[in-house]
């Protein structure tokens, strides 16, 4: 059961118990408890909803934007500044080998490398062995050497992109302020983007998923001190 639930339940409970029984402590620990837990919890609710004539109430949608440009500053900011872009290409974020922090072997892997095999027979058959070729079966006879050759390439490109000159040159280019600039831009209009996708019932929503747990504790602790408060003031007025 939710704990605000149960928290209000409870205090109702002492309330009812205490005048039952006509127990003045009892009665007033669960007023005072009850006070704090529901104080708490419209506290809470007014975070996300509007709530007419209750002036501050919906802070989280009718600062929506705010929110927004708020995300936008952290991410630019905090994260994609151009001394991270560049610890990062230093390789100094401790996730690659290689120098640049760039691992080009899986975009390798997934490029089609045929056209340069089509092209280096197109070569042969121009160059003087097109003739010798055309004696052996023309350009059929390489097609059996079409996959160790897209094979081999892969494995040879792999090869220098992890070599250290290759890193250092792109590295060198990476740097220049003009693409440092272009990439920082690149990555300001992705997130301007995905922002701009949100809509403030989207924005509430992820923020009650991230803190709805622990905002139900407000709850708690609301009507636990609200309980002390009212248990304090029953002494004092027994005294």
């Amino acid at each position: 059961m939710n704990k605000s639930v149960v928290t209000n339940l409870l205090a109702l409970a002492f309330i009812i118990v205490g005048h039952v029984f006509n127990h003045h402590l009892i009665f007033t620990v669960g007023v005072f408890a009850l006070s704090g837990a529901i104080t708490n919890w419209i506290a809470i609710h007014m975070l996300f909803e509007k709530v007419p004539f209750l002036y501050g109430s919906g802070v989280i949608p009718a600062r929506f934007e705010e929110f927004k440009q708020g995300i936008r500053h952290l991410m630019m900011e905090q994260f994609f500044t151009e001394e991270n872009i560049d610890r990062f290409l230093s390789g100094q974020n401790g996730g690659s080998g290689n120098s640049t922090g760039i691992n080009l072997a899986p975009i390798i892997e997934q490029v089609d490398l045929s056209p340069a095999f089509d092209d280096l027979v197109q070569v042969i058959e121009n160059s003087s062995f097109g003739g010798m070729l055309a004696m052996v079966g023309g350009s059929e006879a390489l097609q059996p050497l079409r996959e160790p050759f897209i094979e081999k390439m892969k494995c040879s490109v792999v090869e220098i992109s992890q070599s250290e000159a290759f890193n250092q040159i792109l590295r060198k280019e990476l740097e220049q302020p003009n693409v440092m600039a272009e990439m920082r831009e690149k990555v300001s209009d992705i997130i301007e983007k995905r922002l701009n996708e949100l809509t403030p019932q989207l924005v509430k929503e992820i923020i009650q998923e991230m803190i709805r747990k622990h905002l139900g504790w407000l709850v708690v602790w609301g009507g636990v001190f609200g309980g002390l408060i009212g248990l304090i003031a029953a002494i004092t007025r027994t005294f």
